[in-house]
């Protein structure tokens, strides 16, 4: 870890990637760990298609009973995400990419300009037919007072949550963001995702081609572990604010 702090404050510009494991620490479970809502139960994973989102009205209203009770509503940043904040602080994170749709990143103090939500997030509807987009909460509310499947206030269409299903395209801009920053920085820190879903796994490809040094912290595997010039396995709650720590007496040291 004393290695990776003097990367950090080497680095004239990090990008960190954060996805599900970041958020375990919360109560948030992830996906396809070893004790993942995926893992659990295979059949859950229905439910982030957009095909059948879109073409079964039971798995609809399954969709809202698990938006109406899903632990992100509840939680709250752990120490992992004020690392996060407070590596920003200091002046050395210049973009965070989460496929996270938890709004934790956010919730600790993350930046909005520095932060790039690649996977969309939980906090509003959108009509799949025309557009229209809504808070979340108003949407909640019809579903307690007993409407299943809510549909679309403005012209009768399915809503669904502003997150990016599975059969979904990401969107362009923030697509191309992500991957600006992942080539323009020197440090690439990948943090609690197993780093499977692409296009966003690729991300630390581009970085390392660009010729950044690439960190992961995950508890399990990744898909690029053998490419990684250090990989950290310890609890992020942990490990994330150990860096900050380590970090501070580099720069004091400095100084």
């Amino acid at each position: 870890m004393h290695e990776i702090a003097r990367w950090v404050g080497a680095a004239r510009r990090i990008v960190a990637l954060t996805g599900a494991g970041i958020s375990t620490e919360s109560g948030i479970p992830d996906f396809r760990g070893p004790n993942g809502v995926w893992t659990k139960n295979p059949g859950a994973e229905r439910l982030a298609s957009l095909h059948h989102y879109m073409s079964d009205p039971e798995l609809r209203v399954r969709a809202w009973q698990t938006r109406l009770h899903h632990p992100a509503r509840s939680a709250h940043p752990n120490p992992a995400h004020e690392a996060l904040v407070r590596l920003e602080k200091m002046g050395k994170l210049d973009t965070l990419i989460t496929q996270n749709i938890d709004g934790l990143h956010l919730g600790a103090g993350t930046s909005p300009q520095r932060l790039i939500e690649i996977h969309g997030n939980m906090r509003q509807v959108v009509c799949t037919s025309c557009g229209e987009r809504g808070p979340m909460e108003a949407a909640l509310e019809r579903v307690r007072t007993g409407e299943a499947d809510p549909p679309c206030e403005g012209c009768g269409g399915i809503l669904k949550s502003t997150t990016i299903s599975f059969g979904q395209s990401l969107v362009p801009g923030d697509l191309e963001r992500a991957k600006r920053a992942a080539k323009g920085c020197d440090l690439f820190l990948a943090i609690g995702t197993s780093l499977t879903v692409y296009p966003v796994a690729y991300l630390p490809r581009l970085a390392l081609r660009a010729g950044a040094r690439l960190v992961i912290f995950n508890a399990e595997p990744t898909t690029a572990d053998s490419i990684a010039d250090a990989r950290v396995e310890a609890p992020l709650g942990t490990s994330l604010p150990q860096l900050i720590v380590l970090l501070q007496a580099e720069v004091s040291a400095v100084s």
